[in-house]
């Protein structure tokens, strides 16, 4: 397997640019993947796992993107990983490498709902969540959320306390069907502790927007 090189970076890099600018949108975009990467090599570097693994996994994890409205949102993770393993063929990896590249890069993903079954799996999953929550993952919901048609919040009850919770209409709900319950879903210690701080800070986000809103 070849070594991560900062060239390899380079070319993993240039190659993610040219597929996001044709099929990416706010929430995944090369910004997204940059951050995922980082978060990615701090896990790896605190937890142990295998660079070699983990960094290419983590550039190609949204390799290719599927819209969070089409009905086939759910492979996307197995589609993006199937498309790695032929890129990173031509860069000499081997089949073990490409075996465990791929299975990180599609258990990486909320909706397919894939186990993670290696640590390199596990890190690269936390990886991508950290960047679903806290200040980043407020302005994602919102630039997403807007996105796909949904109204900041709804107008009688802001926050979904007496009603059923729905995201699809209202932004602030998808606060409570999905990012204040991803803390209990990490599966590092070094990536649960950052997902406390960073669900305690959305916490507090929200608790101001009660404040503003007169809720």
């Amino acid at each position: 397997m070849p070594q991560i090189t900062a060239q390899l970076e380079q070319r993993l890099e240039g190659y993610i640019k040219e597929e996001i600018s044709q099929n990416g949108d706010s929430g995944h975009d090369l910004a997204h993947i940059k951050r995922v990467v980082a978060s990615a090599k701090q896990l790896t570097e605190e937890e142990g796992a295998d660079p070699g693994i983990v960094i290419p996994a983590a550039w190609l994890h949204d390799c290719v993107i599927i819209p969070k409205k089409d009905s086939r949102r759910d492979q996307a993770s197995r589609l993006a990983a199937e498309q790695a393993k032929i890129w990173l063929e031509h860069e000499g990896f081997d089949q073990p490498a490409l075996e465990a590249v791929a299975h990180a890069i599609e258990a990486h993903s909320f909706s397919a709902n894939i186990p993670p079954e290696t640590l390199e799996a596990r890190v690269v999953q936390d990886a991508d969540r950290l960047d679903a929550i806290g200040a980043i993952g407020i302005a994602r919901c919102f630039a997403i959320g807007g996105e796909m048609g949904a109204s900041l919040y709804h107008p009688e009850e802001p926050f979904p306390e007496n009603r059923q919770a729905d995201d699809k209409s209202w932004i602030v709900d998808h606060f409570y069907t999905k990012l204040l319950n991803l803390q209990e879903k990490f599966q590092t210690e070094s990536g649960r502790k950052e997902a406390r701080r960073r669900t305690a800070f959305m916490q507090d986000y929200l608790d101001q927007l009660r404040a503003e809103a007169g809720a």
